[in-house]
């Protein structure tokens, strides 16, 4: 539904980086592709044309999406996608989903971000053995500007002299969460995977903790 797996495959083609050493992932939609999730699936393969699908997602629960994710257990038996996962999935509905597929999800990508952490969710994942990212690790549209001038995020960067957006990057790697920021900005691709070099102190991390305000910035 991005209409952007065409692009993506032919930079990946053309990027001179080892298949291998790319990550692919890309998401089927509830309606019509979980209808027909087998077309919906050999569509992302066809378009993207780069051998194998690292993991595929479903973008979020809607009716026949145990029957999408079968159909990925398929594809994935003959070496075309190598792992599954969901996306927008919460404790509500992550128990009764899994008993009835055979291919534990890899992993949940959901909105986390410092304003909306999740603090229930995390954990419970993590004790399934399911990864979680967070597709919206800054706020989202709209909202990436207040996130970055929060004074306690600021107060902290400050102290370690590093940018507001490598603090909230670094706070989602230690509560075991994978971030993926979006740029086409060079500058700020390069700034944001430099958070290996300092860590968040308990204290620090408390403190960020304490800015979840439930705030959710997306429907899903």
């Amino acid at each position: 539904m991005y209409g952007n797996e065409r692009e993506a495959g032919e930079a990946v083609r053309k990027s001179g980086v080892p298949r291998e050493e790319i990550f692919v992932i890309t998401k089927i939609y509830p309606g019509a592709q979980y209808a027909n999730p087998e077309q919906a699936i050999r569509d992302a393969l066809d378009s993207l044309d780069i051998e194998y699908i690292d993991m595929m997602l479903l973008h979020h629960p809607g009716e026949n999406d145990v029957k999408a994710y079968k159909a990925i257990e398929k594809f994935v038996e003959q070496g075309k996608i190598r792992s599954i996962g969901l996306s927008n999935w919460y404790i509500e509905e992550i128990d009764d989903f899994i008993s009835q597929v055979n291919i534990m999800p890899a992993l949940v990508q959901n909105e986390i971000h410092p304003y909306y952490q999740e603090r229930e969710v995390v954990p419970y994942m993590h004790n399934l053995g399911i990864v979680m990212q967070a597709w919206y690790p800054f706020g989202g549209r709209g909202h990436t500007c207040a996130l970055l001038g929060d004074e306690t995020i600021v107060k902290i960067a400050n102290a370690h002299n590093v940018t507001s957006a490598q603090v909230i990057l670094r706070w989602h790697l230690q509560r075991g969460v994978v971030a993926i920021p979006g740029s086409s900005n060079p500058e700020h691709i390069l700034e944001n995977i430099s958070v290996f070099r300092f860590s968040l102190s308990d204290e620090e991390m408390s403190a960020i903790a304490a800015l979840d305000r439930g705030e959710k910035h997306d429907w899903y």
